[in-house]
């Protein structure tokens, strides 16, 4: 087996992404709750929200207040996903945040869905939406969705996502999230993908975001990090979904990413029992039961009694 990294890095996304498609919506004590939570865990990089129209989008429409209430140590960085200049404008106000999301898709048809515009126009706004963003002392990353596969248009040629890298990299944004929007993606497929952008930008670093819509959400994490990827995107219990994106499911689960990472001696500086609380939390607050798998059955390391005594 290739190895990958020794230490990864865990963005959360649970807070903005796990949320954001839900037809419950949590009160902003209750997100608080989570957030104390996730720390408690040891994350470090939390997505809290996404300051988008809270026409488009109800269950994150409190950003502001979660952000400003969100007692934190200095060493926890608040994130928030943004679409267009009001989006930073909203964050810039919010002293408690660490850095934005700037999110596009390699698809013109999901750019259109998603934020109302092709993405060469996305591309074109870039520059004055980092501006605007480092302004305020933001610190930048860009989330490109449907870096895999589009639901509307099928394949997305490589050379598409290799030049929009090479705009990421001229910014030098934080880091670029390959995105598998609605889990089109195949471990093969991902590899390459990777490889290709690390060949055309090397000084580029990258993130994984991965849904699990088809089952090949781990896989998919498992042939990034062996491609050399060291950070990625997960949502505890494994909620998650694009409104804006038919059939799309949940993320990687937090808890069962961690797992795994463990389990293979890879370290990622977060409590794995303190994540599985925070997954069953959130399962307490929804009501119905998540699909994240560790929070289930718990760590490999668990052992059961045998349930009856033997023969001498």
């Amino acid at each position: 087996m290739i190895k990958g990294p020794g230490v990864i890095r865990i963005y959360e996304v649970g807070l903005r992404d796990g949320l954001q498609i839900q037809k419950k919506i949590l009160t902003t004590d209750e997100k608080l709750a989570l957030v104390k939570s996730l720390i408690k865990a040891g994350c470090k990089d939390i997505q809290a929200t996404s300051f988008v129209h809270p026409r488009l989008v109800p269950q994150l429409a409190d950003a502001e207040e979660l952000i400003q209430n969100t007692e934190k140590p200095e060493s926890v960085r608040l994130w928030a996903l943004v679409p267009n200049e009001r989006g930073i404008e909203r964050a810039a106000k919010c002293s408690n945040l660490f850095g934005v999301s700037i999110v596009l898709s390699a698809s013109d048809s999901h750019n259109i869905s998603n934020i109302r515009m092709k993405t060469s126009e996305s591309l074109a706004k870039l520059p004055v939406l980092f501006a605007a963003a480092r302004s305020a002392g933001l610190i930048v990353r860009v989330e490109l969705a449907t870096s895999f596969g589009c639901p509307f248009e099928g394949a997305v040629p490589i050379e598409r996502i290799i030049d929009i890298a090479r705009v990421v990299y001229d910014l030098k944004a934080d880091h670029l999230a390959l995105a598998d929007t609605t889990g089109m993606a195949d471990p093969m497929l991902v590899a390459q993908r990777v490889q290709a952008v690390h060949a055309a930008v090397p000084g580029l670093k990258l993130s994984g975001h991965f849904h699990n819509t088809r089952g090949a959400g781990m896989a998919n994490t498992l042939a990034a990090w062996q491609a050399g990827v060291d950070i990625f995107d997960a949502s505890f219990g494994g909620l998650g979904g694009c409104p804006f994106a038919p059939g799309a499911t949940g993320n990687v689960a937090t808890e069962d990413m961690v797992h795994m990472f463990h389990q293979m001696g890879v370290e990622t500086h977060t409590d794995l029992n303190e994540l599985i609380k925070t997954a069953q939390k959130a399962q307490a607050f929804f009501g119905f039961e998540l699909p994240g798998q560790v929070m289930k059955a718990g760590p490999a390391s668990k052992l059961h009694n045998l349930g009856y005594e033997g023969n001498d």
